[in-house]
């Protein structure tokens, strides 16, 4: 005889919760699979800025490098989601060959393997400074292009103005670029020149540029299978994490409403418990935040959930059911359109929790997740329903 509703849901305490949240959020980033990045440049062309900028944490000193063969390395972001191919810096010629010949080699082992093996795609930096681009370089980018990869040429460190809302681009700078373009290599664009810089500097005026184009571009040439790798791992793009999140937040809300369609009562509400938890691991992993911390964040996942209780179904029907419009219905029960406006609030005020916690520096997210911070601002963000 199947035991009852109390019996089967009277162990779900916050440890209980903390350890299914670990599980859903480990299922989180392995679903993402993982967004490969080949970037190439001279010495001195600003990749290491540019990534920074683009992604979430940087890459070479946090992840895990491995040389590939000569002259290439690896780094793959600790969480998994992004992976970096990384020539440290060469010039032309022999080492550009070596390079070359090795990336070849590359390709044939991982084009044989899954999709979050392969490279999606491959930035070659130009530092606009150089206001040169040697025959060698341009053959190097042939090269690749000539390997089936897509190539995005990035001029790097435009001293880029804004002046009464409008870009004043330097002039050298436009007209490098313009020369680069006039070549029709067969790069993605017929061969445009995405002119950016990553860092401004107060002394010249020169802001951030260009690197939501640089994304937009990244996004067009990247297979479909890696774009949710690529939606976790970047940091320009809230507008992609939110869309992102507001899909999975549908279907668990789809979902509590199938769980609601017979009115359950309020004593039963942790049979929603589960689809919320992992909905809130899917939105974890959207938002890239560190699986390194998965402990901490689930132990304040868990504490959200429980607020405490022992029973989970108790503290929903006596606590988050007063912030939903609706609340309890007739007879003590929860119907399927309290079910799903439920989940979907507890789902978009995590989605608040995240997009906060992402500005935050490293050492405060911690804090923030493995406190009671993360916690308060749940519960703040469920009651104002914003």
């Amino acid at each position: 005889m199947p035991a009852e509703p109390e019996q089967r849901f009277n162990a779900m305490d916050s440890a209980a919760i903390s350890q299914l949240f670990d599980q859903e959020l480990q299922k989180a980033f392995d679903s993402l699979g993982c967004f490969n990045l080949a970037i190439f440049g001279k010495t001195g062309s600003g990749k290491s800025t540019l990534l920074n900028a683009i992604f979430t944490q940087a890459i070479a000193p946090t992840g895990i490098g491995e040389p590939v063969t000569k002259g290439l390395n690896y780094y793959r972001h600790p969480n998994g989601y992004l992976g970096i191919y990384d020539s440290e810096g060469f010039e032309t010629g022999t080492s550009g060959d070596a390079i070359l010949a090795g990336l070849d080699r590359v390709l044939v082992k991982s084009n044989s393997g899954s999709q979050d093996k392969r490279i999606h795609a491959v930035w070659y930096v130009i530092r606009w400074s150089d206001r040169r681009f040697e025959s060698a370089q341009q053959a190097f980018v042939s090269a690749i292009s000539a390997l089936g990869l897509p190539v995005i040429i990035v001029m790097s460190q435009v001293p880029v103005l804004q002046r009464d809302g409008l870009w004043e681009i330097h002039p050298e700078a436009r007209a490098f670029a313009k020369y680069i373009e006039s070549l029709n290599l067969p790069t993605f664009g017929d061969g445009e020149v995405f002119m950016t810089n990553a860092i401004p500097d107060s002394f010249s005026g020169t802001v951030v540029y260009g690197l939501q184009e640089l994304l937009d571009a990244t996004y067009e040439v990247v297979p479909l299978a890696a774009q949710s790798a690529l939606t976790a791992a970047q940091s320009v793009d809230g507008a992609r994490k939110k869309d992102a999140a507001a899909a999975v937040i549908k279907q668990a809300t789809v979902a509590a409403t199938g769980i609601g369609a017979i009115p359950i009562p309020v004593a039963d509400a942790a049979l929603l418990v589960p689809n919320q938890v992992a909905m809130i691991a899917r939105i974890t992993a959207i938002y890239g935040l560190p699986r390194s911390r998965a402990r901490t964040m689930s132990i304040a996942g868990g504490a959200i959930l429980t607020g405490g209780a022992t029973y989970a179904g108790r503290y929903v029907a006596t606590h988050l059911l007063r912030f939903v419009p609706g609340g309890l219905v007739a007879g003590s029960v929860i119907s399927g359109t309290v079910a799903a406006s439920l989940t979907r609030a507890i789902g978009s005020a995590w989605v608040k929790v995240c997009e906060y916690a992402l500005t935050l520096p490293d050492s405060e997210q911690e804090l923030y997740f493995g406190g009671s911070g993360a916690t308060e601002a749940f519960t703040r963000y469920l009651k104002s329903g914003k």
